[in-house]
């Protein structure tokens, strides 16, 4: 047997130094496992919606008013925000120390609907012809205003959908002149302390809903195979608020002009719309956007200037989309004594709308009644032959397109996509809605939008459905709290596509300064959305969006122009008590953050829904209530 020999007191002081090592890494480990638990709970706990006791309602009563007002609270002791202060230096846009943290005053109230890039006296500059002075002209740096616009005096929360299609608060847009212009037609009624929308237009005496019964009668409206749709001219959208309950999405403008806030007064009820105006430029959508166009008697001159507004309709158009018109011409046998125009007139302004149409290869569905419906081809296979006959408006030689920010309308046929065949769709066929919202759009199938592809439009929607889950143990979402969303930088539109199941529409936002052109695949979704340069006004009255989202948009604009006018702007399209979800870098919201407190914001910066050692974060704001000084109306 062997014997065993005691070890060497080196060897047992050797042993006896790995035993105390191997123990500390073991507690160290420990150490950090329990702190990291610990710092992810507290860090991860979001506040619930409620109430925020640090807004002030000035003459607003929601019980009164039947309204709910709640809204995230973030500055109570209990949920402190996250401070950075220690870790990063702050670096703001103004100069000086005591500039940084002074808060911007309140506007006076002759600025309470202010449209920057549509300011009436700005448009007076400019020449008249094809309405250039009502198209977007925005502040020189000499003209920008630093300060807040106010609310009117006893501004309340507008009405939740779909009582708001109906209803709006006098108080909120306090214009009579449509009601008493419009009074025959039906477009609005004051109601004691409300208007009501008794959903009438110019061409439609039985109201919205019945029109769009005529058209539903001569071709499809209720197979999803349109979605998306365009009102030229809209009034206060009242064609688009009636379409919505059929599962159409409608993109409604018009001009800021002398029918005093119809764009405003759509929004305010809660519907898709934009100021905008056919003038010399391009309409701010890609090619290949909407299924339907719609004018009802929106005096947009079609037949004139070689065609160029029914070509830029036609460029916009998706293959085998319609184009809707109602009013002047058409029907002119039995309203041009009404119209006071000669038939002799009439009849010729439709014969020139009608070789414009053949000319773009359009073909004529029906006419019947007051309505008139033309198609845009699927493909161009057979244009080729008609563009024989008619030499004018020529094929376009532009290369792009989609380029449609502050680019000039041409009078030429947009061409489509090549195809193989004549029943193929050009560009691409679409499922039918809602399928139409998570299929991978033709865009991303072709190629068309670098760096994506199939996969990754998966990941996208797997990883908006995440996000938009972690906003929902914030904020009040499904509720009705929200309707009018805007995403700022929509990308593939995943945000707006993961709210689809709620009563909310989204106005998706694509850059023009950012690395790729998403849009066209955003509407191929059946979304809506428009093109923006942050650095500029968005085209739309203030008070009209109730949650903006902007995601690492400041990130994009940091460098080129000052974030200070963004959040300025934001403030300005916000309603009060309305909320704004910005995710980027914590440099980037520290920065933010500062300049929303002195808009008056309570603000929160929150973790990435991934855990605290994600870099990007999330700062959940709310605009709190306030309203220019009563005797400021005197």
């Amino acid at each position: 047997m062997a014997k065993e020999y005691p070890a060497s007191p080196k060897a047992q002081q050797l042993q006896e130094s790995k035993k105390q090592r191997l123990t500390y890494i073991l507690v160290v480990s420990a150490l950090c496992v329990a702190f990291y638990v610990l710092g992810a709970w507290q860090n991860t706990t979001v506040p619930k919606p409620a109430a925020s006791s640090a807004i002030t309602k000035v003459g607003c009563d929601p019980a009164a008013a039947g309204q709910s007002s709640a809204v995230p609270s973030f500055g109570s002791a209990s949920q402190e925000s996250l401070d950075f202060e220690a870790h990063h230096q702050l670096s703001l846009d103004d100069t000086g120390a005591e500039a940084a943290v002074q808060p911007f005053p309140a506007c006076p109230l002759n600025f309470s609907e202010y449209t920057p890039c549509e300011d009436r006296k700005r448009g007076r500059r400019f020449e008249r012809a094809m309405l250039v002075y009502r198209e977007r002209h925005c502040p020189g740096k000499d003209e920008e205003i630093r300060c807040l616009i106010p609310a009117p005096p006893k501004y309340r929360t507008p009405f939740k959908w779909p009582q708001s299609r109906d209803f709006a608060w006098f108080n909120n847009i306090p214009h009579k002149e449509l009601s008493i212009e419009k009074a025959v037609q039906n477009w609005i009624q004051v109601d004691g302390q409300r208007f009501r929308f008794p959903g009438g237009g110019t061409m439609f005496p039985r109201g919205a809903d019945a029109y769009i019964d005529d058209i539903g009668k001569l071709i499809s409206l209720t197979d999803g195979k349109i979605r998306t749709a365009i009102d030229t001219g809209c009034g206060v959208a009242s064609w688009g608020a009636y379409l919505l309950k059929r599962n159409i999405l409608a993109m409604s403008f018009a001009p800021r002009d002398t029918h005093e806030a119809q764009v405003q007064f759509a929004l305010e009820r809660g519907v898709p719309a934009i100021i905008g105006v056919m003038g010399k430029q391009r309409l701010p959508y890609p090619s290949r956007s909407f299924d339907m166009a719609h004018c009802s008697r929106c005096l947009i001159p079609w037949h004139e200037f070689d065609g160029i507004y029914l070509a830029e309709v036609d460029r916009i158009l998706r293959p085998g989309g319609y184009w809707i018109l109602s009013g002047p011409p058409i029907n002119w046998k039995t309203h041009y004594k009404g119209w006071e125009r000669t038939k002799e007139d009439l009849k010729e302004e439709q014969d020139n709308i009608e070789d414009v149409a053949r000319s773009l290869c359009w073909n004529k569905v029906v006419e019947k009644g007051d309505l008139s419906i033309w198609q845009k081809p699927k493909n161009h296979l057979e244009c080729a032959n008609i563009k024989k006959k008619y030499k004018t408006p020529h094929i376009c030689k532009s290369d792009n397109p989609d380029a449609a920010w502050y680019k000039q309308m041409e009078a030429c046929v947009t061409p489509l996509p090549e195809v193989s065949n004549q029943g193929e769709i050009a560009g691409g066929a679409l499922e039918r809605w809602p399928q139409r919202a998570f299929a991978v759009p033709p865009r991303v199938k072709r190629g068309m939008i670098p760096g994506i592809d199939a996969s990754k439009f998966e990941e996208d929607k797997k990883l908006w459905e995440k996000r938009v889950a972690y906003y929902k143990r914030t904020l009040p979402i499904a509720d009705g709290r929200y309707r009018n969303v805007m995403d700022m930088n929509a990308n593939l539109g995943g945000f707006a596509a993961s709210l689809v199941k709620y009563p909310v529409w989204v106005m998706n936002v694509v850059p023009v300064n950012s690395d790729r052109d998403t849009l066209g695949a955003i509407y191929e979704r059946g979304f809506i959305g428009t093109y923006q340069d942050w650095c500029e006004a968005f085209s739309t009255y203030p008070r009209t969006y109730d949650l903006l989202h902007a995601d690492n948009l400041f990130s994009i604009y940091q460098d080129r122009c000052d974030i200070t006018n963004i959040l300025l702007e934001m403030d300005r399209i916000l309603r009060p008590e309305g909320t704004a979800i910005i995710r980027d870098t914590v440099d980037v919201l520290t920065k933010v953050q500062a300049i929303a407190k002195r808009m008056r914001w309570e603000s929160r910066i929150l973790d990435h829904e991934d855990g605290p050692f994600n870099p990007e974060k999330v700062l959940v704001a709310v605009k709190t209530y306030w309203t220019a000084d009563e005797s400021e109306q005197h």
